[in-house]
């Protein structure tokens, strides 16, 4: 049985709403782990393991199989005739075919039509496979499509239907070699009154993004803050394992002497400051400046934020330099020390919810009281620290580019859950971050489709756990991205040609695709053209061509 649930081996070549019952052949069990070299002959495969993929049936036991289910559903039928009479209607069937024809049929379907309660037809599908193939010369013609649907279906007027796929972003060609990515954008294109084979999707198209962005890729401009992330989860995991796997250092200097500088830092500005009229610093500076950016998303995080406060810049100092627990332990010993005898008094935002930040407003009238540094205190306090400098960051990312408001944020930014859902929220902001980031950067998206993309990912994450291979989707018009696609070849493009209405609708589909349209039948790099699987830089794509045909039989 395969739904939406199950994921769907039928995308491309069925589009009904109900459950599948997809038919294969058993896989056998039973003496795979026996079957051994010496027991088969040169050549010859060994058993089929369940990790290699559904096995097909031929297709003369796949006709038998709908022959079958035609036949239970037939309410004529006397056999089955106190059943079928009731409007008892089976799921639509689909059977795996092995290609083994002159056609090459890869599928053969059959589902129900109802009228008024009652199965009153049934509808035929027959799915053919060729390829790969190279050059325009094996494709057939528009003229030739709609001749054969109206020769098959005996109707005179047709209607036509496009769809396209173009990859946006994603592998990479470097030096004939292909650098497969996590991260993916496609566009999917439809359209009416097809005018020829691989058309190019008209401007008056349907366009539809998906995007699917895996944080980490180094090609991210926020590539940086998701190092952080990456401690922050070091951190997190050594909380709940009570194991820290410590990352390579960064610095070449230790984190005790990285704190250190900052303290005397904090001190030489204060001598400086009150020594001399004050003057706008580079830090302030720095901030009035970030506030004036032209809406670029890509320059707003090729640099720090300018208005860190102390404990955001001791987290910054630490994540790339700390090795060890004791580390963290020496360090904010010498933090807790510098600010229990005066020594410093170092600004923070306002709401900071860290204990750290509370501690320093505390030091402020000399109340710091007794602080412990014992356990998993230290590292809980760290933690504390990253979760509300990177919360920090996404606000300013976020509100700055008047992407959401702090109400939208507020589920995101609550510290009112344990610090590991705190951990898992802030991850859901960075994943979000990556995918409005990456569509400014590469495909130049602006406000007008980042806004409602940013709303779409708020509310999915909202009440989805994080899932990085979840396909976010976006309405665009085809004009703002035609510069992507215009001059490339699609992955995908299909022709519908369809007569008839509602349920007396028959369908002829023809598709070109670059990869294998069915899981089921292996296709060797020898079915591939050689200048196609050793150069990338070939201008004409191999296409594997798929042909889904429909007939409806009557009951009535």
């Amino acid at each position: 049985m395969v739904d939406k649930a199950s994921g769907n081996p039928l995308q491309g070549i069925w589009t009904g709403h109900l459950p599948v019952l997809v038919c294969q052949k058993a896989v056998p069990k039973h003496d795979v782990e026996e079957e051994t070299a010496e027991d088969s002959l040169p050549g010859e495969p060994l058993l089929h393991s369940e990790e290699a993929g559904p096995l097909p049936l031929s297709v003369m036991k796949a006709r038998q199989l709908v022959s079958w289910y035609c036949m239970a559903q037939n309410p004529n039928m006397p056999q089955w005739a106190s059943w079928a009479g009731q409007g008892v209607a089976l799921y639509p069937l689909w059977v795996r075919c092995d290609m083994s024809d002159p056609e090459g049929t890869g599928w053969l379907g059959a589902d129900t039509v109802r009228t008024g309660g009652k199965v009153t037809a049934v509808n035929l599908h027959t799915v053919t496979c060729k390829g790969p193939a190279v050059g325009k010369s094996s494709h057939v013609t528009m003229e030739e499509l709609t001749r054969a649907h109206k020769s098959r279906h005996h109707t005179s007027a047709v209607t036509t239907r496009g769809c396209a796929q173009f990859d946006l972003f994603g592998s990479t060609v470097v030096e004939n070699t292909v650098i497969e990515s996590q991260s993916s954008v496609t566009v999917d294109f439809t359209w009416s009154s097809v005018e020829s084979i691989l058309q190019t999707p008209p401007l008056a198209s349907t366009a539809t993004l998906n995007i699917k962005i895996a944080s980490g890729d180094m090609r991210s401009p926020v590539y940086q803050l998701f190092k952080e992330l990456e401690f922050i989860q070091v951190l997190d995991d050594g909380l709940r394992t009570g194991v820290t796997e410590w990352p390579e250092p960064v610095e070449t200097k230790s984190a005790l002497e990285l704190t250190q500088a900052l303290i005397e830092d904090l001190k030489n500005k204060v001598r400086a400051v009150q020594n001399q009229p004050v003057k706008e610093s580079e830090t302030s500076k720095a901030a009035r400046d970030s506030g004036n950016m032209d809406g670029s998303l890509r320059i707003a995080f090729l640099t720090e934020r300018g208005d860190l406060d102390f404990t955001e810049q001791l987290w910054s100092k630490m994540r790339t330099s700390v090795t060890s627990y004791q580390d963290i332990v020496d360090c904010l010993t010498l933090v807790t020390q510098a600010l229990k005898f005066g020594d410093i008094q170092p600004w923070i935002h306002r709401g900071s919810s860290s204990a750290l930040s509370k501690l320093v407003l505390r030091s402020y009238q000399g109340q710091m009281g007794l602080v412990s540094l014992t356990g998993l205190a230290p590292i809980h306090m760290l933690l504390e620290v990253g979760l509300d400098k990177m919360r920090k960051d996404y606000i300013n990312y976020f509100i700055g580019q008047e992407l959401t408001t702090l109400n939208y944020l507020a589920y995101y930014l609550s510290t009112e859950v344990d610090l590991q859902e705190q951990v898992q929220r802030v991850k859901k902001l960075h994943h979000l971050l990556e995918i409005v980031v990456n569509c400014s950067a590469f495909l130049s998206l602006t406000h007008e489709h980042l806004f409602p993309l940013t709303q779409s990912c708020l509310q999915f994450y909202k009440s989805h756990p994080y899932d990085e291979e979840h396909q976010f989707q976006l309405q665009i018009r085809p004009s703002v991205i035609s510069s992507f696609y215009q001059n490339e070849h699609p992955q995908t493009w299909r022709v519908e040609v369809s007569s008839g209405h509602g349920h007396r609708e028959l369908k002829t589909c023809w598709q070109l695709s670059d990869k294998p349209p069915v899981d089921h039948v292996s296709f060797s790099s020898a079915d591939f053209p050689l200048e196609v699987t050793m150069n990338g830089e070939k201008e004409e794509p191999a296409y594997f061509t798929l042909v889904s045909s429909c007939s409806q039989i009557s009951f009535t």
